[in-house]
């Protein structure tokens, strides 16, 4: 038992180091082509553009451009591929698949119906390292925006048990529930959304409009005015006055913490504890994040993935920074020999 839990924590560590060694990569543009002479272009992952060109060269490509990704300024956008094109290819080359299609056929078969140009090339690129000797997660985890880390752990599974088109079934119909949830979450957070949109607009209206002529109204008769009413006739003017340096002030609040949030995790995790202790949004962000963890895990599960590498991909499926530190707490308590239940009553959510 010690020996199988050490080697599945060796497993999980070398999987993390190799998805680790892959997002410091840089991503390459490239235009190559094939040997019938098609023009071909895709995007990969490496460490120079003459790797590129050498790894284009090797499946058999001439390599016309290659050239660094431009970096947009507000994050990555390397994904114009939504979950949903990954449910509908993962579900038809599991029914390909289980239907006795070749996989690699069932790649080029699935890109030629494919609308999505990027998704297409994707593919293309995919299979292409298929040809080349690689294994299917291993050419999948070459788009780890597109196929994260819990999708190629699912996919090495089934491809180490033998039942892979099972598996890839599996996690089509977990993708579709998934973003059939996520669609209800908008859905019950778009109210109280727009009651604090709606409020916002009527204290902007008042303050522009209604207060100045209420203002006009007391200085005309020479009235004294409280603390309270001269405070808000005071911002009103303001308003009035640098409206725009207001509004400027509320979008770039807005845009700043959506960076800080993405490049630290200890803003993250603050903005998380807060969401969760909100009256309304705490509970459905709580319930979102356990239901998640609980659906990741009975995926992987089924699909044979050891505790502790299972864990290592859920912690990235809870959507919450806060639940994802707890579970990967729990990982750690686990590889030591803590049992699970356990390792969940320590995380104290």
């Amino acid at each position: 038992m010690a020996t199988a839990t050490a080697t599945n924590i060796d497993k999980a560590r070398s999987l993390g180091a190799q998805r680790a060694e892959v997002s410091k990569l840089t991503t390459y543009e490239w235009v190559a082509l094939d040997k019938r002479g098609k023009r071909m272009k895709g995007d990969m992952p490496a460490k120079n553009a003459s790797l590129v060109k050498a790894e284009l060269r090797r499946q058999g490509m001439n390599p016309q451009t290659v050239r660094e990704r431009a970096k947009p300024l507000f994050g990555s956008t390397g994904s114009t591929v939504k979950p949903g094109d990954v449910a509908v290819f993962s579900r038809q080359i599991a029914t390909m698949m289980a239907s006795g299609v070749p996989m690699v056929q069932s790649f080029d078969i699935i890109a030629d119906g494919q609308k999505n140009i990027r998704f297409k090339n994707i593919l293309l690129d995919v299979k292409q390292n298929i040809e080349g000797g690689a294994a299917l997660h291993e050419a999948l985890a070459r788009y780890p925006v597109q196929f994260d880390e819990l999708y190629c752990n699912l996919v090495h599974a089934g491809e180490t048990s033998g039942v892979l088109d099972t598996v890839l079934d599996t996690v089509a119909t977990y993708k579709e529930r998934t973003e059939a949830i996520k669609k209800k979450i908008k859905k019950a957070l778009f109210y109280p959304m727009m009651v604090l949109a709606v409020v916002f607009m009527v204290c902007l209206i008042m303050l522009l409009f209604v207060v100045p002529v209420f203002a006009k109204t007391f200085q005309d008769a020479g009235a004294q005015l409280p603390a309270p009413t001269q405070l808000l006739v005071s911002a009103s003017e303001f308003m009035q006055s640098y409206w725009w340096i207001v509004i400027g002030v509320i979008v770039g609040s807005i845009a700043a913490l959506i960076i800080a949030k993405k490049r630290s995790v200890k803003f993250a995790h603050f903005l998380d504890r807060m969401a969760l202790k909100m009256p309304v949004m705490g509970n459905i962000v709580r319930n979102s994040a356990i239901a998640r963890f609980a659906r990741t895990l009975g995926v992987t599960f089924r699909a044979g993935v050891p505790l502790v590498e299972a864990l290592d991909a859920v912690a990235g499926a809870t959507g919450s920074v806060v639940y994802g530190d707890a579970v990967k707490q729990m990982r750690e308590d686990i590889s030591v020999g803590h049992q699970l239940q356990l390792a969940m009553k320590q995380t104290g959510l």
